[in-house]
């Protein structure tokens, strides 16, 4: 007993100094998970090769284990700069794929602490070896058990592809740096001079490359993000999203007047989804990034939804590549772990120019229509105003398998808007009017009242029903009932081969 104690007062110490500010490792696990619940494993592995140092630390620089949040079940590792800066060597890498190991076996989310420097260059192509294998561990994991990924330090180099394969990832402002190449072998190689915090900080990664879904103060935030965003996520892909009491129902009747009367102006979209989620309340997914496109987990009636919504206060809602790339792995998230997807749309199609289309805006565009047409979740769009040429084919229509679609009276539904339609069809009458500005302006009028509006879709059966603004929360509520337990098949085969 007395050597047993011993030699866990050695693997749990201080393995070294760590930077200023942060918790240590088994610091940010207690942090996380419910108190008393964590169950370390690997505790007495120790470090293979450490060169000419001969330190072999116990647990080899990451702590891995179990435990509870909110009382459903977690896997955890967290990485410890104390010990070797958090690099990965063999026995780091071992312990942490035998956790990914268990947590496909028993079914629960695995999240992911990092804080490390890479690969272990003392230990070589182990080190490199047990990268590829944790990969492909978050590729089995992948669609089965959700992933998250916190990166409260460095992730660089290899370290760097684990977080970008799993389904989120939470970095803190100021503090977390994740990139392949860091700023000194920049210069080295290329001469030009950056620095992490521009290269792959906490903001640059969630405003400009998308590669982090959240932003958070510190890393009591960070950690508080990944508890509120398990509560909205089932344990596994074979098991329901937890379900809770039914938040209070916001009032309905603001929205009658949310869109504004004249069609080129913005409004806010997040008002609209506010009076129909339970309480108000959205988690937004890259808030930062692609602000056009809103994707936000919520609930309805207790159960939880993922929602797809048009931003008219950027770009006016429309689709670029960015925008389309992020709807479409939320879709894809959403459809893996049986999620129902709630769509409000206001586009006016994808984005023009030589830009988006040199940067490939058909085929990085075509992934959202890919992730609609795959996924076999409940599905309710609701068209709020504009929904134009591809935009509206996108963006939940029924023809890309939405099971419930429904439109308010402020609806567009065309192949473009009226001013663009009227000076293609009428462009002859236009030039030879003698008053051509009046002959417009009644053109558009017609435009609209005749092909502008929602009913020619509802005739068709394209649109269930046009409703009034303030009834969407009751009918979206029915829809979702009515479709709870819903079974869709797909043809048998490998995988699809969506355009990456």
């Amino acid at each position: 007993m007395a050597e047993l104690g011993r030699r866990e007062k050695e693997a749990t110490g201080d393995g070294g100094v760590r930077r200023r500010g942060e918790f240590g490792a088994r610091e940010r696990i207690e942090r996380l998970v419910d108190p008393g619940s964590f169950s370390e494993t690997g505790l007495f592995v120790r470090a293979r090769d450490t060169g000419a140092s001969g330190r072999r630390p116990y647990g080899d620089g990451v702590v891995t284990g179990f435990g509870t949040v909110d009382g459903r079940r977690v896997c955890v590792f967290a990485q410890d700069s104390s010990v070797f800066g958090g690099s990965m060597g063999e026995a780091f890498g071992e312990k942490t794929v035998a956790l990914m190991d268990l947590a496909l076996k028993t079914g629960c989310p695995v999240i992911g602490l990092n804080d490390s420097g890479g690969a272990r260059i003392q230990e070589g192509v182990a080190s490199l070896a047990l990268y590829a294998e944790l990969v492909r561990r978050n590729v089995q994991a992948s669609g089965v058990v959700p992933q998250i990924s916190v990166v409260l330090g460095p992730c660089a180099g290899g370290a760097a592809y684990s977080p970008a394969i799993t389904d989120f990832t939470v970095m803190v402002d100021g503090a977390s740096h994740m990139f392949v190449t860091g700023p000194d072998v920049i210069e080295a190689v290329t001469g030009e001079r950056t620095t992490a915090e521009d290269l792959g900080g906490a903001r640059t990664s969630n405003t400009v490359n998308g590669n982090a879904h959240f932003l958070a103060a510190d890393e009591e935030d960070a950690l508080d993000t990944v508890r509120e965003l398990l509560s909205y996520l089932p344990a596994n892909n074979l098991e329901p999203p937890p379900e809770y009491a039914p938040g209070d129902a916001p009032a309905g009747e603001p929205l009658d007047s949310v869109v504004p009367d004249r069609l080129g102006q913005a409004y806010d979209m997040r008002e609209i989804l506010r009076a129909v989620v339970d309480d108000g309340e959205l988690l937004d997914v890259q808030e930062l990034f692609a602000p056009n496109i809103i994707c936000a987990l919520a609930r309805v009636e207790g159960r939880s939804v993922g929602v797809v919504a048009n931003q008219p206060l950027y770009a006016a809602g429309v689709l670029d590549i960015d925008a389309s790339e992020k709807a479409a792995r939320f879709v894809r998230f959403c459809d893996a772990f049986g999620i129902p997807l709630l769509t409000f749309t206001d586009v006016p199609g994808y984005l023009s120019g030589s830009r988006q289309e040199r940067g490939g805006i058909i085929r990085r565009g075509a992934k959202l229509l890919y992730a609609y047409a795959e996924a076999t979740v409940p599905k309710v769009t609701v068209v709020v105003r504009k929904a134009y040429g591809g935009g509206y084919a996108v963006m939940g229509s029924k023809h890309l398998g939405a099971d419930v679609n429904l439109a308010w009276p402020t609806a567009r539904i065309a192949v473009m808007g009226a001013e663009g339609a009227v000076g293609l069809l009428h462009r002859r009458e236009l030039a030879a009017a003698a008053d051509p500005e009046a002959l417009r302006a009644r053109l558009v009028a017609t435009y609209e009242r005749t092909h502008g509006t929602p009913y020619l879709a509802a005739e068709r059966g394209y649109v269930d029903a046009v409703i009034a603004p303030r009834d969407t929360r009751p009918h979206i509520c029915r829809a979702l009932r009515a479709l709870h337990g819903k079974r869709a098949h797909l043809p048998q085969r490998r995988h699809g081969n969506i355009p990456l």
